[in-house]
């Protein structure tokens, strides 16, 4: 299901696609899951999921 969701930049007027050769680091928690990306604009975008 993870693997489902689009993960985008959300830094102003970028809008890229991320994925895992972007991907900084992983936290898996019984709250859920937590990634932080950097993007090649040099923004760190960070997804939470429950």
């Amino acid at each position: 299901m993870l693997d489902d969701l689009r993960c985008a930049c959300d830094a102003p007027g970028c809008d890229r696609a991320l994925g895992d050769d972007q991907l900084l680091v992983r936290m898996v928690t019984a709250a859920g899951e937590r990634r932080a990306y950097e993007c090649a604009c040099g923004a760190v975008t960070v997804t939470v999921v429950r």
